[in-house]
């Protein structure tokens, strides 16, 4: 079944082969890291004398998620050589300036050519993957080698378990290879074994990102966004509040890099005056919009707001994560599309602490915030007690992963003795 899997997947790189070269063309993705990804190791990462841990985090959300991981795992265990690895650029990115460029990679495709370097390279005791990285040929590889796996953070949303649910005829002899699962809530463990997880190796601990320490920032929006109607949306109702609120100011965060030109191309066809963050000077924002078209700040820049809308939700996406704005205490307005989020969303709406609003509802909902201080900032400030009260998965994360550990020291010790 792994060569049928391997050839199919190649078959659809090959398939998908002017997507690809039209996206590193255009809009110069995936050519970072290039070799990496097809199996060249890193020279600052060949033949590591001291044990490893490698830690999988595949984009800027599961960067952030495994900061406070990494950042214990390294204190408790000096003698270990902690790596990274991103897919994305943006992540790469984050993960370089928070670890450091000698301890993070490019992930490598799925195929035994590329990944069979890295193992003979790190020999990694321990592997580590954020949230739900279920690659075959990488597990079967990682097994092969000797290494425990863990999935920390684990979830698994509606539209995911979907696709799992199709492959139950394969999927839980791959889930097998893998030591420990730690899910995020107790509804991500009845999924993780409904599509095949063994049962005993389940355990929940929390959401790490509620674990997350607030960053500095470097009034009235931050969010982050998908697509033209729904900034299309969100520009139309700030036109509306500007009406009543002239110095307003909005930040506005597109999602995806790619997508900063179109979003600048919009705000000049609405006639709405605004600022991209990559020029900005330090001028009067008044009555504009900031267009962040940056990498790496919007955590922070959550900080400067007084109302949060986090995008993806107006449109049937599934929405993003409001764990950011409820660090900072900011109120938090979310669309009626937060599937991909559904448990976090529902603790928060069962405390009062985010509104949730369709299409229609959305300039009502600002407007009322706006010009309602004492009710905007107690929202916030229930967002961030919510928060808090959720706070221990980190410690409960690296408690889990230190018996795998164990497990891994007394095998070698009983294989010394032998």
């Amino acid at each position: 079944m792994y060569l049928v899997y391997s050839a199919l997947l190649a078959f659809a790189l090959l398939l998908s082969l002017p997507w690809w070269l039209y996206q590193m063309l255009r809009h110069g993705k995936y050519r970072k890291g290039f070799l990496q990804r097809f199996g060249e190791v890193p020279s600052h990462l060949s033949k590591l004398q001291a044990p490893c841990i490698w830690v999988h985090a595949v984009s800027v959300g599961e960067v952030l998620a495994v900061s406070g991981l990494v950042e214990q795992l390294g204190l408790r265990h000096p003698a270990y050589r902690i790596v990274v690895s991103t897919t994305t650029d943006t992540g790469q990115k984050l993960a370089r300036s928070r670890f450091g460029d000698q301890s993070v990679f490019y992930f490598p495709m799925d195929f035994g050519f590329a990944l069979r370097p890295y193992f003979e390279a790190l020999r990694p005791e321990l592997i580590v993957i954020a949230e739900t990285e279920f690659w075959p040929n990488f597990l079967r590889e990682a097994k092969r080698s000797g290494a425990h796996i863990a999935i920390v953070n684990a979830r698994i949303s509606d539209r995911s378990l979907r696709g799992y649910q199709r492959l139950h005829w394969w999927l839980p002899s791959v889930l097998r290879q893998i030591d420990l699962f730690l899910a995020q809530t107790d509804e991500d463990k009845k999924r993780l074994v409904g599509i095949g997880a063994p049962e005993q190796r389940v355990e929940v601990t929390g959401n790490l990102k509620f674990d997350l320490k607030p960053t500095d920032p470097p009034p009235v929006f931050a969010n982050s966004t998908v697509d033209d109607e729904e900034e299309r949306m969100l520009l139309q109702a700030f036109q509306s509040i500007l009406a009543s609120y002239p110095h307003a100011v909005m930040i506005l965060a597109p999602r995806h890099p790619e997508r900063f030109a179109e979003v600048a191309a919009l705000l000049e066809s609405l006639g709405i005056r605004f600022l991209r963050r990559s020029l900005w000077g330090g001028e009067p924002l008044t009555g504009s919009v900031l267009l962040v078209d940056t990498i790496g700040e919007l955590s922070a820049i959550y900080g400067l707001a007084d109302i949060a809308f986090v995008g993806g939700s107006l449109v049937p996406r599934g929405g993003h994560n409001i764990i950011e704005p409820a660090r900072h205490g900011v109120a938090i307005v979310v669309g009626n599309h937060t599937e991909n989020f559904r448990d976090i969303i529902h603790l928060f709406q069962s405390r009062d602490a985010v509104r949730i609003v369709g299409p229609a509802e959305l300039p009502l909902v600002f407007m009322e915030l706006i010009s309602n201080d004492e009710e905007r900032k107690a929202l916030g400030q229930r967002a961030s007690e919510t928060l808090r009260s959720q706070s221990g998965a980190c410690e409960k994360t690296v408690a889990a992963l230190e018996k795998l550990l164990a497990r891994e020291n007394v095998a070698v010790a009983a294989s010394q003795k032998a």
